[in-house]
Order: C-alpha cells, then structure tokens, then sequence
C-alpha cells in the first residue's frame, strides 16, 4: 500500500476518541492481532464487528483494538520511511529485531514515535532546549513490553500546539515523511547524544526528531 493510501485509512481513525482503559497485556493483544493483517480500516471494522459483535465489553474492546491497529501501521509506515530515505539506510536483517529497525550509516537504530509526555516534569520548550533530559526520561520511563531495552533509538517526538491531539499526528504520514527525511539527509553522527549505557554497556546513541504542528 503507498503511503498516501495507508494516511488516508489512519485519518479514518481520527474520528473515534483515543482512549485506552487499560495497559496493554498479552491475553487483549493475543485477541486483536488480526490488525497485523488488515490495513484498511472498514475491513479493520468489520472484522472487529465478527470477533466482538455481541461481546459484553465490546466498547473496551474497540478502544484497545483501533489504538492498537493505528499505533501499528503508522509505526510500520515510519519503519519504511526511514528506510527508503537514503542510500545510507539499510533495514535490520531480522524484521521480528526488538533492539534495531534500520542501520543509518552503519549505526543501528530502534525507532518510537511517541507523544511528548504529559508526566514530563519540564515544558516542550525545555526540552526543546534540553533535549538529552527528555532523552533520558524516556529511555527511564520506556514501556516494559517486549521492546524495552537500552539500546539505540531514534525518538520522533509528536506535539501538536494548536489542538493538543498530539496522538492524531502520527495518522500525517506525509508530512512525518519530509521530517525524517530532511533528518537522514542531515545526518551526522556526531550530533548524536550519548546516554550512560545500562549495567556498564557502552554508550546509548540516541537522538530527537521534533515533530510539532
């Protein structure tokens, strides 16, 4: 699917609240996997509708289902993004690879888009100006699903000054596709920061791309 095709069926998702109602776990994400499978978003309904139609929860159910479906393809988006950038990016050997998604300059990277977070104790102007505290806030602060680690990432950070939906931006492949190119273009290792490595590993190699509407 192109990218303008799959940002099309992530707006479809715009319209329903964004609201989770629990954490994640595996027996709710065993349930709703079929999302791996369905990138178009009737047929994501209809499916939900077949598995969920006369389940007692069923408004929980489709909360954490459609999170789940629009975290996952805009992610995978991003991945290819970031991978077709340059002839200096190459994607991980391993897709199922919880530590790297693509090399850029021979350097590995795992890649979050994540909204800037609420329980950060400082304004996105602070981390604007100090961007290795928020680094380190969310290395400290990261998920424990299977993705944790202490490796390293590059964070596309997501705020959005005029509405606060911070989460709607990642359905703009588009426009998240000129900032991480306009960064892989740019790269220099050397501007990358570098975070205490956990249990005396080496050094973390961790950067910001800032994506604020």
């Amino acid at each position: 699917m192109r990218l303008t095709q799959l940002e099309t069926e992530l707006k479809c998702r715009l319209g329903y609240p964004y609201r989770w109602g629990r954490k994640q776990n595996n027996y709710w994400d065993k349930a709703t996997n079929f999302i791996y499978q369905t990138p178009h978003f009737d047929q994501l309904l209809k499916h939900f509708e077949q598995a969920f139609a006369q389940h007692p929860e069923k408004q929980q159910w489709l909360d954490y289902t459609l999170n789940r479906w629009f975290n996952f393809w805009s992610a995978q988006a991003l991945e290819k993004v970031f991978c077709h950038a340059s002839a200096g990016v190459r994607p991980a050997s391993d897709p199922q690879d919880s530590e790297k998604d693509f090399f850029i300059t021979n350097i590995p990277f795992d890649h979050k888009t994540t909204v800037f977070p609420q329980r950060y104790p400082h304004s996105l102007h602070y981390a604007h100006q100090h961007p290795e505290t928020l680094l380190q806030w969310l290395y400290e602060h990261q998920s424990k699903g299977k993705r944790l680690h202490h490796k390293n990432r590059l964070f596309v950070v997501l705020y959005d000054t005029y509405e606060q939906n911070h989460w709607q931006l990642k359905a703009y492949l588009t426009w998240l596709k000129a900032l991480v190119d306009y960064y892989v273009h740019h790269f220099d290792s050397s501007r990358l920061f570098r975070l205490p490595g956990a249990y005396g590993e080496a050094p973390i190699l961790a950067d910001i791309i800032w994506a604020i509407r």
